[in-house]
């Protein structure tokens, strides 16, 4: 695999020098929960942060259900413990969160970086798509140096609880991947 020092093991798992993106697990339900029930987390992501642990079970059986050929999703570790999840729900749009602690230390870059490495080489994506709330100004500038170009702006798009969201829509072609990839 391309994408820099990425390795899979037998078990599905993808390996980047700091960080393990695996399959999904049941057991890893109370540490999504506290990542989709955190405010900040899920500032700009498309639901509202989850009140109850029931909706984050039904979010994870979600995620385990998604069959092969139409997505793939991950859990991201960090020596150990879970961090997020980064990946594809649906092909070919990516998708991240982290838990607010693991911020501003690479690991969005890195974790996506071998997503999308995988999406590619593996899926035979010939592009990959991202929807973003126009304020995750943090999220723009990330996309931005994986080489993601906008492709247009929709008022109103999503409404997450009782807000009406706007949308910034990314496209990422293959080779502009590799491209960036070689520069950074």
């Amino acid at each position: 695999m391309t994408g820099r020092n990425v390795r899979l093991d037998g078990a599905g798992s993808l390996h980047t020098a700091r960080l393990t993106l695996r399959p999904a697990r049941t057991d890893d339900l109370a540490a999504l929960h506290a990542i989709l029930s955190d405010p900040v987390a899920t500032a700009y992501w498309s639901h509202p942060p989850h009140s109850r642990i029931g909706e984050s079970e039904e979010w994870l059986a979600a995620m385990l259900a998604i069959q092969a050929g139409e997505g793939e999703d991950f859990i991201v570790e960090h020596e150990g413990a879970v961090i997020g999840k980064a990946g594809f729900y649906c092909f070919p749009e990516i998708g991240l969160i982290l838990h607010p602690r693991s911020w501003g230390r690479g690991f969005a870059t890195e974790a996506l970086g071998a997503v999308l490495a995988r999406g590619f080489e593996v899926h035979g994506l010939p592009a990959v798509t991202a929807d973003v709330d126009p304020r995750n100004a943090a999220c723009l500038r990330l996309l931005d140096r994986l080489g993601f170009r906008e492709t247009g702006r929709r008022e109103r798009s999503l409404l997450v609880g009782a807000e009406w969201c706007d949308s910034v829509d990314l496209l990422l072609e293959r080779d502009a991947f590799f491209v960036a990839q070689r520069l950074a």
